[in-house]
């Protein structure tokens, strides 16, 4: 039976991630990046696609596991007829090459546990050259080269094309696997010590952890958050990833099926915020950094996402080797989203880098310089129809959420100039009046005044949960009573047993592609953000509290969940969502809860 994406728990080490599964498997895991090629795709494909799994011999799903506390390292523990085993994974913080630890450690009795490595470098498609060296297990296939080596050593054969070791550890006995990725071509890099490294990492999560400033309902759940999000962050750039995963499905044995494993414009307004408020600056800068990398050149040019460097090229393709995750096909690698035209996140960079502003960052020399070309852009091709937020392939269409940002860009470069006049240049009255004018706009065209709501675009009578952003951007007070109209007419069209779509899938949807999809996590916090906000905060806080505990039992989320199934959906886990989470309880208990 295939696991559901709920039976995963991360690890990571800053640079990449992979999912380990309730049953002990390794299951997923790119190399050295996120968005590498994966040496273990079992998670979109079967055992013969590469994984790893530790477990007692004859063992299924575990009996329990969780994270130690303000860590990335996953305790997984099984009680057997012969006594308890625990098997702790993680990833340290690589000097020069990735690795990933596997610790067994005895906990009562004498536990038989069985080790099968299945290395498939490619996504799965490359079965590597196998030798030993040196009390190493060596995998080789073209560029990539994996070493397996255990303390103390553990007899190992290989088999079905498989490394397999079978031993037994009783009470307070450990072993430990080491698999080191390296390039081929070049020396095998120094070997670690598991032990030691185990507790540096715990030391360093549990370090970084202390500083999250937030104390108030539910900070387990923030601070675990926080932790997935800086496990998301590509270290040596900055970059978030918006999850780091392809292909797990919004819908099972659907085709919307796509590669997150890159860092999304959009999410810098909501990571910048996030992790300001919760005491994180050295991230945030991080990210500022970046942003102002990946977005440097001609205004005209900005893509709505970027590699984990600031890469621009991310061509999409199909894996058709992969059956998919429970038979979700296509399995797909890059994304062509990254040609859309998405005139919000000229909106996005500008309200993330007011609010680095805002914050006292240090401000980097070209960064006004980079606003006004931007705005000089936006001044001009505003009226230009796109595929919004949520990358429609069914054609362009005059999206509010997007003319919306426009004036979020417009506003927030006024006020830049209102607060900060020594940086001179650009044309505030120009902005002025336009901002006057794309408001108007959007209240004549994108408001429906008989059903006293804003609508997904101009003309059309369809709802978008991206219109409960509407009074957190500043657009329009929430008190105001299209506001609250449009908060309700979302509660009553687009929810789905109290949870919140996109939009409606049904008829011809907006996004050109067939089959439905669960409801949106983040579109749920943002309703639980707008129901606050229009004074219904009871009803707020009872819909995150449902939402935390959507979370499976290690506190993570993907993008989706299915009321109906009980299920999550989409990759996981998930940037937005957690984000999500954050900010609601930042705006939910934020007064009470900020040290």
């Amino acid at each position: 039976m295939h696991p559901h994406i709920e039976d995963y728990a991360l690890i990571g080490d800053q640079q990449t991630a992979a999912l380990v599964s309730t049953d002990g498997s390794v299951d997923w895991l790119c190399l050295p990046r996120f968005d590498s090629a994966a040496c273990f795709a079992k998670l979109l494909g079967d055992e013969g696609n590469g994984h790893w799994r530790v477990a007692p011999v004859g063992a299924g799903r575990c009996t329990r596991r969780s994270y130690r506390p303000d860590t990335l390292v996953l305790d997984t523990e099984w009680e057997t007829e012969d006594g308890a085993v625990r098997v702790t994974d993680f990833m340290p913080q690589r000097d020069r090459a990735p690795d990933l630890v596997r610790v067994v450690e005895g906990l009562s009795g004498e536990v038989t546990v069985h080790s099968v490595l299945r290395l498939r470098f490619d996504y799965g498609s490359i079965v590597p050259w196998m030798r030993r060296a040196d009390g190493h297990r060596v995998a080789v296939a073209g560029p990539d080269s994996a070493w397996l080596r255990s303390e103390p050593e553990v007899r190992s054969w290989g088999r079905d094309f498989g490394t397999h070791a079978e031993f037994t550890v009783a009470a307070g006995e450990k072993v430990a696997f080491v698999l080191t990725w390296h390039p081929s071509h070049e020396p095998r890099p120094p070997v670690i010590d598991p032990y030691v490294s185990l507790e540096h990492s715990v030391e360093d999560w549990r370090a970084w952890a202390a500083h999250c400033g937030y104390d108030g309902p539910h900070r387990d759940a923030v601070v675990r958050s926080l932790i997935t999000l800086k496990a998301l962050t590509y270290k040596p750039t900055g970059g978030i990833v918006a999850a780091p995963t392809t292909s797990l499905p919004e819908e099972p044995g659907g085709v919307r099926n796509w590669d997150y494993r890159f860092c999304w414009l959009r999410d810098s307004t909501l990571t910048l915020g996030a992790l300001l408020t919760a005491g994180y600056l050295e991230e945030a800068e991080a990210w500022r950094d970046w942003l102002l990398r990946a977005v440097a050149g001609n205004p005209a040019d900005l893509q709505i996402m970027y590699g984990l460097a600031g890469e621009r090229r991310l061509p999409e393709f199909e894996l058709p080797w992969l059956s998919g995750f429970a038979g979700s096909t296509p399995v797909r690698v890059g994304n062509d989203a990254v040609n859309q035209l998405q005139l919000d996140v000229y909106g996005e960079v500008m309200d993330s880098l007011s609010l680095a502003r805002l914050a006292g960052m240090h401000p980097q020399p070209q960064m006004w310089q980079l606003q006004c070309a931007l705005m000089d852009f936006l001044a001009t091709a505003w009226r230009q129809p796109d595929e919004g937020l949520w990358e429609v392939r069914g054609g362009r269409r005059q999206f509010v959420h997007s003319k919306v940002m426009t004036w979020v860009a417009l506003d927030r470069a006024v006020r830049t100039l209102e607060d900060h006049p020594e940086l001179g240049g650009g044309d505030p009255d120009g902005w002025r009046t336009l901002r006057e004018e794309v408001h108007r706009e959007v209240c004549e065209k994108g408001y429906d005044p008989g059903r006293n709501t804003f609508t997904q675009s101009y003309g059309s009578s369809e709802l978008d949960a991206s219109l409960l952003l509407i009074p957190r951007l500043g657009f329009l007070p929430a008190d105001d009573p299209r506001v609250v109209g449009t908060v309700d007419a979302i509660g009553e069209e687009l929810t789905r047993s109290g949870l919140v779509r996109r939009y409606s899938t049904e008829g011809d949807p907006v996004d050109g592609l067939p089959g439905g999809e669960g409801t949106f996590l983040v579109c749920s916090f943002w309703y639980a953000d707008a129901l606050h906000a229009t004074g219904r905060t009871k009803e707020a806080r009872e819909l995150f509290e449902r939402l935390v505990g959507l979370a499976n039992d290690v506190g993570l989320l993907a993008e989706e969940y299915d009321p109906v199934s009980g299920h999550q959906l989409g990759n996981f886990p998930q940037a937005f969502s957690h984000i999500g989470l954050v900010n609601t309880a930042l705006a939910l208990f934020g007064d009470k809860g900020a040290g």
